[in-house]
């Protein structure tokens, strides 16, 4: 073969070959988002505005206290927000670090990541940056039969030799407080029911911070209705957003959001 026909075969192999994920500089974002092999920088973290946040004045403060420990490099705990859905959890994570971020500039930044989506690799290289980090597992719930899953995320809290590192505190939200599906037949062994209630909740058992979130009460909804469409500067009536509520099928701070959300649309405005 002629030195031109090798070159341009090496060029052809090289197309196709798929590029290297460069490695994030983790010193420069707010946020991460974390897909198990590489890391893709967030800038601006979105969140809504902690004083829009009602109903869930107690978690908030929890919250906001623990993520402002971790950011000061204090002691914080890792952290479980289960509970009702559209309740802000997710929401008030992202804020309690903006807060922080505001507070302590550089201090710490939020990296979204999969139980299983290389969270060992994550934690060895964030072991070694100079900087805090909030590790946010979202929505996560294991199926009673993903005992390995659980088992991980148990030895990664404390525990296991790859246990996550001293700058790194995670935050889990889930729609139940066990994280671990449970049943009723958990109850018929007849030689110790106690000892598969146990290791159920042994995941939860882990978070020095677990924070139940739960459906709002109509004064609730209400008050979250209103501080959204004053801040917006939105016209709205109490019936009209109780009836949006009922169409919707509950009450929570999500509905409430997609309630002002359609108002803004109603007025041709943008949010």
């Amino acid at each position: 073969m002629t030195e031109a026909l090798l070159t341009r075969i090496a060029d052809a192999l090289d197309r196709l070959v798929p590029p290297r994920a460069q490695s994030a500089d983790w010193r420069a974002f707010p946020a991460y988002v974390w897909d198990g092999k590489a890391a893709r920088g967030i800038d601006p973290l979105e969140a809504p505005s902690l004083d829009l946040m009602q109903g869930i004045d107690k978690q908030k403060s929890a919250v906001v206290e623990n993520v402002a420990r971790l950011s000061r490099g204090a002691a914080a705990h890792d952290m479980l927000l289960w509970g009702a859905r559209g309740m802000g959890k997710s929401a008030l994570l992202r804020a309690a670090t903006l807060a922080a971020q505001a507070a302590n500039p550089g201090s710490i930044a939020l990296v979204q990541a999969s139980p299983d989506a290389g969270l060992a690799d994550l934690f060895a290289i964030l072991r070694t940056v100079d900087r805090r980090f909030l590790v946010f597992l979202d929505d996560l719930g294991f199926d009673a039969a993903d005992t390995d899953g659980a088992r991980k995320l148990r030895s990664w809290l404390e525990g296991g030799v790859e246990a996550r590192p001293a700058n790194v505190r995670l935050a889990v939200t889930s729609n139940r407080r066990a994280i671990v599906e449970r049943h009723l037949s958990e109850q018929d062994d007849p030689v110790n029911p106690r000892d598969v209630v146990d290791d159920r909740l042994a995941l939860a058992d882990r978070f020095g911070l677990s924070l139940g979130f739960h459906n709002c009460t109509q004064d609730d909804y209400l008050a979250i209705v209103a501080g959204y469409a004053t801040h917006f500067g939105l016209a709205w009536e109490e019936a009209d957003a109780l009836e949006w509520s009922k169409r919707r099928g509950g009450r929570s701070g999500r509905v409430a959001w997609q309630y002002v959300n359609e108002l803004a649309g109603r007025a041709g405005r943008a949010l």
